[in-house]
């Protein structure tokens, strides 16, 4: 059946009144090969009887409507009662007409006669717009409401938040793309609190909030594995995970290919649903769905966890389950370990360890229970993406199939063993010593919880229970970790408490132990270069590219000249090299060799790269003269010269072109001798390119030098002022070096975007930006909020300060220019698309004159 668009817009209403983004909408006339009968709304108890679930497991019913609604998060306290994030105003109909109005809330649920199921539920923070995030903390709860996140606090004891405070104010936009703003605050075992999509990480002490890096990466969902490691997903893609701190790489914004953060753990995206399923997005592509209906691949992954209760079998331990709401199911994946890099494989190849026929069934986040349990958070309604996305045959499958309503549903339920009683949730006790024991327990929410619980407390009296738990041998490894943190937490870790942790036969006491100490035990951390373990090897590159002293950076070029091959070992070293480029690669040319090629090739291309990128003259030359210490080595010469050729290339015509031209006083002496040298091969390929990038007064065909016009007065007042601006506004995004962070916000550093007409900059500081926009060679699918309230002398600061800082040289901006912009953007009330603000451009149809047709 093809439904043209006039019958499409009978069926449905006319497309556009949908917000359609015509990007993202697919064709106009909608073929439906799958005519299944619409399906029937069921109860919770009729709902059960659809499930599929391996022998050994049984499905219960926690929580479900009227008792809540539309539920997207879960979260519980020690005392196991459950927050609920109730994105109530979500999709209501096919407009989203009611996602501003104040119609969420956050319910507290408590399970009072002990069965297993949530008998009573109080609004613990009610009239929200759009909450998206729970997490209790220090007596409260965070909760998000974009822009806001809050820390809320019930002082009555009647389960209602009494209090509420700003934490920050850039916690997401309001009215924003729900599927794309932070959410899932997550206390880590490095007692900090991260969120995806985020930027920003907190860590609270003493009452006060501290920021500091945060992970920038992942969709909906965030959880930990038993080593503290933060796994997160996409749409598209199932499972991924930092296999080292995200701290770390926010060092070097420009280390933006590393393989240590932001790892693929899942290669394989497909999915196996257990009925058709032709209500996705995108299924009139033929790669969508297989011929029997189902979903080929993941389309709408999310809310993943790793398991690490005792309610199942223990060996479902360390496994991940991954939700796909669009198919119904919830996928079970293997996580092994080998050198610190994660691999994920299917538990059971070409099927799902939980499926549903009920085709409202939408598990959009999995949860470690207080209990030991797996708990599901099921939003139970039909229609789940958002306008911003949906597609021509998106809406025709929601009509025909009447998936709109019914509205106000939602469920939690809960996985255990089939063989035996449903477990009890813990509630975690107020003494001090009684929770340190807890570090031990086989349940990893409650040693996460004790840790927590124990660091918010900062009682001092605890250490020596926690320093005879991490001296105790016959602890788990697991106890030993968690109680390093926790003394970590309280300020009380000593010196010999790192030497011992040093020793410890569990590589990820070792590696954590790296990570807490302090400066003064650098002679220690030299020491653990001989460690056997590449994870603690990386962790200590980690370290010692931070400290700025030449003992350091020997044993680091000394590490690296024997495992720079190792990627984790490597990009832990170059996530601490901003600045000590030049410095550090010296130290590893000392150290090269004809025999170490494999190993430190690698990292001089590595760090030739990063210099070629940064496209600053003195580093650059410097760089050359690196290869020029190396002219008897040619392979480690041409692996520096390697680095240098860097280049944009497109990813559709495949077609390379140089980075900026970099000015220097006159040609380097390095590069003369170089080109006498190098005489053929690899190297002279790379030497002759990376010339063609270079540009002094008098080398032939050079352009002329950029001219830059001094400020005026009234200019200079206005760039110290966007400065101000930008520190404050802009930098938690793109960063005060301009190079922005990953997930978070593309570079602003010789973006074409800045450096272009300063017309198109200015629209989009005040109306924003959304959606797919291509920045040098990548392509960055997010959203910038407008910042419309700052008046037209402020937006004219910053659109000064961001045009010349960073080595730019383009025009300032003054308020009159910014006021004609305004006026012109009145009738454009929403967000610029890139297409809207640099129109592609049309190519002429075959045969049309002028061009070539074949």
């Amino acid at each position: 059946m093809k439904t043209p668009l006039a019958a499409l817009a009978l069926l449905v209403g006319a497309t556009s009144a949908f917000a359609l983004n015509k990007g993202n909408a697919g064709p106009t006339e909608v073929i439906l090969k799958h005519h299944l009968p619409a399906p029937a709304p069921l109860t919770p108890e009729q709902a059960l009887k659809t499930f599929r679930l391996p022998p050994g497991y049984r499905i219960e019913l926690v929580a479900a409507e009227p008792l809540i609604e539309t539920p997207v998060s879960i979260s519980f306290d020690d005392q196991g009662r459950m927050f609920v994030v109730e994105m109530r105003g979500y999709m209501r109909d096919l407009d989203s007409t009611t996602e501003k109005e104040p119609s969420g809330r956050v319910s507290l649920l408590t399970d009072v006669d002990g069965d297993g199921r949530m008998d009573k539920a109080t609004a613990f923070a009610d009239k929200l717009v759009m909450p998206r995030a729970v997490m209790p903390v220090a007596g409260g709860a965070l909760v998000a409401e974009p822009p806001n996140l809050f820390f809320c606090k019930d002082t009555k004891g009647n389960g209602v938040a009494d209090q509420r405070t700003v934490v920050t104010a850039d916690f997401g936009t309001f009215g924003g793309q729900p599927e794309h703003m932070a959410n899932s605050p997550t206390w880590a075992m490095d007692n900090r609190i991260y969120a995806a999509g985020y930027g920003t990480s907190f860590r609270y002490q003493q009452g006060a909030w501290q920021r500091g890096p945060g992970l920038g990466r992942g969709q909906w969902g965030l959880c930990q594995d038993d080593a503290g490691r933060l796994f997160f997903n996409y749409n598209s893609d199932l499972l991924r995970a930092d296999l080292l701190p995200a701290a770390a790489f926010a060092r070097n914004p420009l280390l933006r290919t590393a393989s240590s953060v932001n790892f693929q753990v899942m290669k394989d995206q497909s999915v196996y649903p257990s009925h058709p399923t032709p209500g996705v997005n995108r299924g009139y592509d033929a790669k969508t769905l297989r011929e029997d209906g189902t979903l080929a691949r993941a389309t709408s992954t999310c809310g993943a966890v790793v398991y690490r209760g005792d309610a199942l079998p223990a060996d479902c331990r360390g496994d991940a389950f991954v939700p796909e709401p669009s198919s119904n199911l919830v996928k079970r994946l293997k996580l092994a370990e080998k050198d610190g890099v994660l691999t994920a494989t299917d538990v059971y190849p070409e099927k799902e360890f939980l499926t549903s026929t009920d085709e409202r069934f939408r598990p959009v986040m999995m949860a470690n229970g207080p209990d030991g349990a797996l708990y599901v958070v099921d939003m139970y309604r039909g229609v789940i993406q958002h306008p911003a996305f949906l597609t021509h045959y998106l809406i025709a499958n929601i009509k025909e199939r009447q998936l709109m309503e019914p509205l106000g549903g939602g469920r939690i339920w809960r996985i255990v063993r089939d063989d035996q009683p449903a477990p009890k949730a813990a509630k975690l006790p107020a003494d001090g010593a009684a929770r340190v024991k807890l570090l031990a327990s086989p349940n990893g929410w409650t040693r996460d919880t004790a840790q927590r619980l124990l660091v918010e407390a900062g009682d001092p009296s605890v250490a020596p229970a926690l320093r005879a738990l991490l001296a105790d041998a016959a602890a788990p490894a697991v106890a030993r970790l968690h109680a390093l943190w926790t003394l970590d937490g309280l300020a009380a870790v000593t010196a010999e408490d790192i030497r011992s942790a040093l020793r410890d036969r569990d590589v990820q006491v070792r590696a954590a132990a790296v990570r807490v100490a302090s400066a003064e035990l650098l002679p220690d951390l030299i020491a653990a270069k001989d460690d056997a373990a590449p994870l603690v090897l990386a962790h200590l590159a980690i370290r010692l590219s931070a400290v700025d002293q030449p003992a350091a950076d020997q044993a680091l070029a000394a590490l690296l000249a024997r495992h720079g091959q190792n990627a984790l070992i490597r990009e832990g070293a170059l996530s601490g090299a901003r600045g000590r480029e030049v410095a550090l690669a010296q130290a590893v040319a000392a150290a090269a060799t004809r025999d170490n090629l494999s190993q430190t090739g690698p990292v001089l291309e590595a760090l030739a790269a990063l210099v070629s990128q940064a496209g600053k003259a003195g580093p650059f030359e410097q760089m050359l003269g690196v290869a020029l210490l190396l002219d008897d080595r040619s392979s480690q010469r041409d692996a520096v010269l390697r680095g240098l050729d860097q280049t944009i290339r497109d990813a559709k015509t495949k077609k390379t072109t140089p980075l900026k031209t970099i000015w220097l006083s006159s040609e380097p002496d390095a590069l003369a001798k170089l080109r006498g040298s190098a005489k053929a091969g690899a190297g002279l390929t790379h030497l002759t390119s990376l010339s063609s990038r270079l540009a002094w007064m008098g080398k032939p065909g050079a352009p002329a030098p950029p001219k830059v016009t001094a400020f005026t007065e009234a200019e200079l007042a206005r760039f110290e002022k966007g400065k101000v601006i930008f520190t404050s506004l802009c930098a938690p995004c793109h960063q005060p070096h301009g190079y922005g962070l990953d997930g978070l916000a593309p570079p602003l550093v010789d973006s074409d975007w800045v450096l272009g007409k300063p017309d198109v900059t200015a629209k989009i500081v005040l109306n924003g930006l959304g959606g797919p926009v291509k920045v040098g060679n990548r392509t960055w699918d997010l959203s910038m909020p407008p910042m419309g309230m700052l008046n037209d002398e402020e937006v004219a600061s910053v659109l000064t300060y961001v045009r010349r800082e960073w080595e730019h040289n383009a025009s300032p901006v003054d308020a009159k220019f910014v006021a004609g912009v305004r006026k012109q953007s009145e009738d454009h009330p929403n967000s610029w698309t890139a297409d809207e603000l640099r129109p592609p451009t049309k190519k002429p149809a075959k045969g049309a004159k002028g061009t070539a047709s074949r």
